[in-house]
């Protein structure tokens, strides 16, 4: 069938895929919570390997779904109709991202511009922070827990500031595949995708082994290192996390590049991808200023 004969409007077949994820999720969630609980209780039981059966289910939901989504795209069964519909879906995805990292910069911005102050008095006249732990300072970040251990903040020189040129490299080879894609020039395509792959990767890389110094004896910046440690790797690692599906997105645009996928009118899927990494992009670089260097 043409193009043309679904220029109206294309209604997808039955699918059993949205059942499937709708049940993972549920496993997920309910093995999370079951394992968090025996964790606490320090026992064994059940909620691990629903968590990891939940997961793998997942995975297997997105390779059979987005497989039929690429051979419905391959097939001509999709028009200008249904790329408009993609491209709203993708960009209220990324905006639900963006409210995502909105709440953590907030409860971020709370503690330091509101919470941190009024415990040390201001407003009030009356320093509070005592309460927590003797000789508390009201300042940023706080490095001292309330069980009287120090710990020291993460610069921003060397491996953050090394992340960071990684991604705004990455984020400029990501725009040059998109223009080579646009014209159709397949061999910078291949080369350019793939050298942004490589820099996402590195990304990673570094930030294991910044999260590595972390937690050394010479830093002690851990997870329950006070609020401080709480904001800093719930940020960056929650950032990590996109990090690494953008990466995946990319490698999958990668290896369908390689099987002479996509055209210069027709390409949203490889958009798509370039969208969130470029959104990732943007994110880390406010997670470096606002927490790295202020």
């Amino acid at each position: 069938m043409t193009n043309k004969e679904y220029e109206s409007y294309y209604v997808p077949s039955q699918s059993h895929w949205p059942i499937v994820g709708a049940i993972a999720l549920f496993m997920i969630a309910f093995g999370a919570a079951n394992y968090v609980t025996d964790l606490a209780n320090e026992k064994s039981g059940y909620g691990g390997y629903l968590l990891l059966a939940g997961i793998a289910l997942v995975v297997y939901m997105l390779v059979g779904w987005f497989s039929d989504v690429i051979s419905e795209s391959l097939t001509g069964k999709y028009s200008h109709q249904m790329d408009n519909s993609f491209r709203q879906g993708m960009s209220w995805f990324i905006f639900s991202e963006v409210m995502f990292f909105a709440a953590f910069f907030g409860a971020l911005l709370y503690l330091r511009v509101f919470s941190v102050p009024w415990l040390g008095g201001a407003g009030n006249n009356v320093s509070t922070g005592a309460v927590l732990w003797p000789d508390f300072v009201a300042q940023w970040p706080l490095l001292t827990t309330p069980d009287g251990t120090t710990t020291t903040a993460m610069g921003w020189y060397g491996l953050p500031l090394i992340n960071t040129v990684l991604l705004l490299t990455s984020s400029i080879t990501a725009h040059f595949a998109h223009s080579a894609l646009i014209k159709n020039n397949r061999g910078p395509l291949k080369a350019w995708l793939g050298l942004t792959i490589v820099l996402g990767l590195a990304f990673m890389f570094f930030q294991v082994e910044e999260y590595a110094h972390g937690y050394s004896e010479e830093m002690r910046l851990f997870l329950d290192s006070g609020v401080y440690g709480n904001t800093f790797y719930l940020l960056t690692g929650f950032h990590g996390m996109h990090v690494t599906l953008g990466c995946i997105m990319l490698i999958v645009m990668w290896f369908r590049v390689l099987k002479g996928h996509f055209t210069p009118e027709n390409h949203f899927a490889f958009q798509a991808a370039s969208w969130y990494w470029h959104f990732v992009d943007v994110v880390w670089v406010m997670l470096f200023v606002f927490v790295y260097i202020l």
